[in-house]
């Protein structure tokens, strides 16, 4: 652990030495040197975390993990035979031999937010819409914790942390806490409490707050005209809450907010790197709510869409729909980078930033 810190540390300070080389076949690290080398395929990767069909993941995928090419994994339903059967899949996974610097444990991701948003079968049976205190939403933190360690599962995208309004796609799913922002910011804290107290790593979503769509993003695309002030009054309260508590994460929605961009706040620097990262402080990792969705889709081809992500400040655009999005994806950050139109500085510090907070993970 102590040379995989250090490692990290060098990456953040000196920026990591990216080869403009080929992913089949990286140039090893010099192994008397402080810092990490890295290929430029190998930087992308830390920018990655891929979804697969099927209850095993493709060859293709082991390869890319082998290559250090990924940051991690993102787990649906299709996914799920049992805890059993995920737990034996990540093992398989987390025990693939990667490159020096690049061997802290993947990201395993899935959505249990509990009710009907369950990805792994157990708790919290409770809907986010059916919690009344935080004690409760406490329990349920902790209680998706335990479901979530024993199959192998380190991070949760949750919870919801969005303010509900009369008519809200959401909040007829049972997934937003409240219409009070004081009651979410409360029960959406403490969710994330119990998570942590369970050893896994927490995401805030939906940034800048979905709890005013009318339809949800998987189905359609949406926009949010509320004015600047009403969101950082009211939508934004829970998520100032959730960085003051050290939250890992933030996800951020691809629903259009006219008060300050024309584009999805997950394609937009104006709402990732200005309002997140600059005026709220936010120094986490920021990921991309799904990017495969009929809310983007017009935004052009995977990779796109992936370089529109990154290039307004997301460490970790997802595409939930199959593997190969994500290749795709990942080809499409490679040539962008290499054509100049994503910085390398940037893919650097975002890379840290991935790279810090899969140290942080359990092993």
């Amino acid at each position: 652990m102590g040379r995989l810190v250090a490692a990290i540390i060098a990456i953040a300070a000196a920026g990591l030495a990216v080869a403009a080389r080929s992913s089949e076949a990286p140039r090893p690290a010099p192994r008397s040197a402080g810092a990490v080398t890295l290929t430029l395929p190998q930087l992308v990767g830390q920018h990655m975390v891929f979804a697969y069909d099927g209850l095993q993941p493709p060859p293709a995928l082991r390869r890319r993990i082998a290559r250090g090419e990924a940051a991690g994994v993102i787990l649906f339903a299709r996914n799920v035979r049992s805890s059993t059967q995920v737990r034996r899949v990540v093992r398989s996974l987390q025990a693939i031999e990667r490159p020096r610097g690049l061997r802290a444990p993947l990201l395993v991701m899935a959505d249990q937010e509990g009710g009907p948003v369950r990805r792994i079968p157990g708790a919290p049976a409770r809907a986010a819409g059916d919690v009344q205190t935080a004690a409760q939403a406490r329990a349920d933190g902790l209680a998706a914790a335990r479901t979530l360690r024993s199959a192998g599962v380190n991070m949760n995208l949750a919870p919801v942390a969005d303010v509900a309004r009369p008519g809200a796609a959401l909040e007829r799913e049972r997934r937003i806490y409240s219409r009070s922002a004081d009651a979410v910011a409360s029960r959406a804290g403490a969710f994330t409490q119990g998570l942590h107290d369970g050893g896994v790593r927490a995401t805030a979503k939906h940034f800048p707050g979905f709890g005013a769509a009318s339809v949800n993003t998987d189905n359609a695309p949406a926009r949010i005209d509320a004015p600047l002030e009403t969101l950082r009054r009211v939508d934004l309260k829970p998520f100032a809450a959730q960085i003051a508590a050290g939250v890992d994460a933030i996800m951020v929605s691809t629903a259009v907010y006219g008060a300050r961009d024309t584009r999805p706040a997950a394609f937009s620097s104006r709402w990732v790197t200005s309002e997140l990262r600059g005026r709220m402080g936010f120094g986490g990792v920021v990921i991309a709510d799904d990017l495969g969705t009929p809310a983007v889709r017009a935004y052009g081809s995977v990779g796109r869409r992936a370089v529109l992500a990154v290039r307004a400040g997301v460490d970790l655009p997802l595409f939930s729909m199959t593997y190969a999005d994500g290749a795709r994806a990942a080809a499409g950050l490679v040539a962008a980078a290499r054509r100049g139109e994503l910085p390398r500085a940037a893919l650097r510090a975002q890379a840290a930033r991935v790279l810090a907070l899969r140290a942080k993970l359990p092993r």
